[in-house]
């Protein structure tokens, strides 16, 4: 038999992937042409040109050893040339020293939950949220909590303070967010520094903010997307290249100490250990080698501008209800009926695949992912219709 905790999550687990395997029946009933699938954040844009030189260029200079074990950390030469770029970002005198390199932003944030989480401990996060986070805390000994969220997705300071307890170790942040695409804005994460300062004097002990940002770049209409370190010392900001680059197989991210967080020796050492003891050891040394010549490239951010807007074009004309995202690309209408499930249910009988808000703790809605080719939005439009004429 396997592990009882393994078994309870498998019967749990994302709505995401259900999605994604039912769109795999799908296709092969009805062609992968017929089916308009939503369900899966993966980046259908192809890297920049920027990356393949990269490639070639790491390859060619690489050294012995060049693909052998390394500080757990990853190469002095890479998180230096990150910091030179995070102290721009940041507004911060970010060093070398305050970067761990990481296998993506999911390694990130587990080695970040095992360095911070005691059995018992919390981790607030504000909802919608990306299910799996729920799997990060447990892997620790922590359980995840979620606090509310206003109407349009942004950070609501009264349901955190009657939310964050003596049991609070840790709240992640995720912005642009997954699945909303919302983007806190500096005054509000100006407020939740101020509300953690607070709550770590009231308890005696630190809070940590995490914040989640592999969509940082994919921003629209000049959208900005706030400096964390200016707002709370004891923040840790998570990344990957998964979504910037469209390098979502690679597994190359990184984790960054805010310069001024208390114990950030001791904090550098644990996420070393962490990075080793769960089984990761180092980031990719081929990918870590790619990136100091790719820190201000990207995908063409505005393709997904354009599929945003005729996706929201559509829907609208379509008679659904939702906030237009700022970032990432997803978009999180809201269902015409309380039941999110029986409306993706409807969805799906037209072929359409969308996952319930429910999987993303944000029941009465659904997310679409629209990193997919424009055709495959523009051709689903008249089907969108149809189900909500149905109800």
């Amino acid at each position: 038999m396997i592990a009882s905790k393994i078994e309870q999550a498998m019967t749990t687990s994302s709505w995401i992937r259900k999605m994604f395997e039912e769109g795999t029946r799908l296709k092969a009933i009805h062609g992968e042409d017929n089916v308009f699938d939503f369900s899966l954040g993966n980046p259908n844009l192809r890297p920049p040109k920027a990356f393949h030189d990269a490639l070639e260029t790491a390859v060619a200079q690489g050294k012995e050893q060049g693909h052998g074990y390394m500080s757990n950390v990853g190469f002095p030469h890479v998180r230096e040339a990150i910091a030179k770029t995070l102290k721009v970002q940041q507004a911060k005198d970010v060093t070398p020293e305050d970067i761990v390199l990481s296998c993506g932003a999911a390694g990130g944030l587990n080695i970040v939950l095992k360095a911070l989480l005691n059995p018992g401990e919390t981790v607030l996060v504000p909802a919608p949220f990306f299910p799996d986070y729920h799997f990060y805390a447990l892997n620790h000994g922590g359980t995840l909590e979620t606090v509310a969220t206003r109407e349009d997705f942004t950070l609501d300071m009264d349901a955190f303070d009657a939310a964050i307890t003596e049991k609070t170790r840790v709240v992640i942040i995720n912005s642009p967010n997954n699945p909303t695409g919302q983007i806190y804005s500096r005054e509000s994460l100006d407020a939740l520094g101020v509300l953690l300062e607070k709550k770590s004097r009231q308890y005696g002990r630190e809070i940590y903010l995490v914040s989640d940002e592999p969509y940082r770049k994919i921003v629209f209409n000049d959208t900005e997307v706030p400096p964390v370190f200016a707002s709370y010392a004891n923040t840790i900001v998570v990344s990957s290249h998964s979504k910037d680059l469209s390098l979502a197989g690679e597994r190359i991210g990184c984790v960054v100490i805010n310069p001024d967080l208390t114990h950030k020796k001791d904090m550098r050492n644990a996420l070393a250990l962490a990075n080793r003891v769960l089984g990761f050891v180092n980031a990719p040394a081929l990918m870590q080698r790619v990136l100091p010549f790719l820190q201000d490239a990207s995908v063409d951010i505005d393709a997904y501008r354009r599929k945003r807007d005729i996706f929201c074009d559509g829907l609208t004309d379509a008679g659904y209800n939702f906030t237009v995202p700022p970032g990432a690309f997803y978009i999180f209408p809201s269902s015409p009926v309380p039941d999110d499930v029986a409306f993706v249910k409807a969805l799906q009988d037209e072929l359409i695949l969308a996952v319930p808000g429910r999987g993303f703790g944000g029941p009465g809605h659904f997310r679409l992912a629209f990193c997919v080719a424009d055709e495959v939005i523009e051709n689903s439009l008249p089907a969108f219709k149809r189900v909500m004429e149905k109800f």
